[in-house]
């Protein structure tokens, strides 16, 4: 039946594993840093949505889509995409470069923020301890390649094992500098609006809260989980320390995660697609 439908994925997939982790939240805000480096990527987004003003709602948005993709049924996953798609297809921006006018849905475009973004999950989580096979990391590339195909890719075109990404990474290089925009954004990305509820201080005057100072340390650890090239665009974060710091700190964060109770840690559309997977068990 449809209600029991597991979706692209399921139980035995690499991406189910990966995607139970919870330190994925500072793989997002990994993907964020890395995107921006993309001169059209950072016009897509700055000139077509309020990130700015809205910052919370959509990084709800996007964990929403996220978590359909992964752990919704089949139907939902593709209506998710092509919602996605329709939206895309309407929205232009300029390049800040050339000043030519690009299409948001240009597959170069959504090649480099799938690649982003799934290297930033997958890499995150193995430095963050979570045991993994070169075998399952490239199966977690190859099955990623479902999520390409909702937002227009064509799966064939998009890196399926660690090794393509890493050509990838390589070719793209090229392409990716630090601009304004690029630098606006980090800045923006590492100390966001904090909501007021979570935000208040200990008492008047002081202006960081621990919601903040937490923070700015997830967001220390995603920046210096960046590959080397990428740091370095940002100004010098390329040492070999920062990257074993970043490991040892990302673990130390995943080790605390992993106290709290699961029916805390996991979503909605994670317990009911388990539901749904536990059903078909027993069916």
């Amino acid at each position: 039946m449809e209600s029991d439908d597991l979706g692209l994925f399921g139980p035995g997939s690499v991406t189910w594993k990966v995607h139970g982790e919870p330190i994925l939240f500072v793989a997002g805000l990994r993907s964020l840093y890395l995107q921006a480096l993309h001169p059209r990527a950072m016009a897509g987004v700055a000139q077509n949505s309020n990130y700015r003003t809205d910052a919370w709602g959509r990084l709800v948005r996007t964990a929403t889509y996220v978590g359909t993709t992964i752990y919704g049924t089949t139907a939902e996953a593709e209506a998710a995409g092509r919602r996605l798609r329709t939206r895309h297809a309407r929205l232009r921006a300029r390049d800040p470069l050339s000043g030519e006018e690009f299409r948001i849905d240009d597959p170069d475009l959504l090649r480099w923020v799938h690649v982003a973004e799934v290297e930033s999950f997958v890499s995150t989580a193995r430095r963050a301890g979570l045991p993994m096979t070169d075998a399952e990391v490239d199966g977690y590339y190859t099955e990623q390649r479902r999520s390409a195909g909702l937002v227009g890719l064509d799966p064939a075109d998009v890196p399926g094992t660690a090794a393509e990404v890493a050509d990838y990474y390589r070719r793209i290089q090229g392409d990716l500098r630090m601009t304004k925009e690029a630098a606006e954004t980090a800045l923006f990305l590492t100390a966001p609006p904090i909501p007021w509820k979570v935000s208040r201080p200990l008492h008047v005057g002081l202006s960081l809260g621990p919601p903040r100072w937490a923070y700015l340390g997830v967001a220390g650890i995603a920046l210096a989980l960046l590959p080397a090239w990428a740091r370095r665009l940002y100004g010098g974060l390329g040492l070999p320390t920062t990257a074993l710091s970043a490991d040892l700190s990302v673990r130390a964060l995943r080790l605390a995660l992993s106290a709290v109770p699961r029916r805390y840690r996991e979503g909605p559309l994670q317990q009911a697609a388990k539901a749904r997977a536990a059903r078909q068990a027993a069916a």
